[in-house]
C-alpha cells in the first residue's frame, strides 16, 4: 500500500513537471494561433497602432499570469507536503523520541565536606621529583 502511494505521488509530481514546462510554450503557441483576434480584439493599445504592439502586451500578461500561478502553486506544494509529512500516521515519526546514551544513577551519593577538613591531604601536594 505504500509502494503505491510513493508511485502514485510520483506519476503527478511528473505530470505537474510536464504541465509546468510546457506552460510557456503552450500560451506562445497560442498567441501565434490567434495573433490576428488578440490584436483587433484583445489588445490594450488595440486603438493606438503607433505603438505597434500587435498583441505583445496581451502576450506578456498572460505569461506574468502564468509565473505568479506557478508559484502560488509551488507553495501550495510546498505547503502540502508539509501537512503530508506530519499527518502520515503511516510511516514512523520524526517526533519519536530516540534512547539517549544518559542514565539516571540508581543511588545519588552526597558528600560532606566540613569547612575545617582540609581540601587535599598532605600526601597528594608533596610527593618526590618525578625522574624523567
Amino acid at each position: 500500500m505504500k509502494g503505491s502511494h510513493r508511485q502514485w505521488i510520483g506519476l503527478c509530481l511528473l505530470t505537474l513537471m510536464l504541465v509546468k514546462a510546457w506552460v510557456i510554450p503552450l500560451i506562445c503557441l497560442d498567441f501565434e494561433i490567434r495573433r490576428e483576434y488578440i490584436v483587433k480584439n484583445l489588445c490594450i493599445n488595440r486603438n493606438r497602432p503607433q505603438l505597434h504592439c500587435d498583441g505583445k502586451c496581451y502576450l506578456a500578461k498572460k505569461l506574468a499570469e502564468s509565473e505568479k500561478q506557478q508559484q502560488r502553486q509551488a507553495e501550495q506544494d510546498y505547503l502540502a507536503s508539509l501537512i503530508y509529512q506530519v499527518m502520515d500516521t503511516n510511516s514512523p515519526g520524526i517526533f519519536n523520541a530516540q534512547p539517549s546514551g544518559f542514565e539516571l544513577p540508581l543511588a545519588v551519593v552526597f558528600q560532606y565536606n566540613s569547612a575545617l577538613s582540609p581540601l587535599n591531604s598532605p600526601d597528594e601536594i608533596f610527593h618526590p621529583p618525578l625522574a624523567v
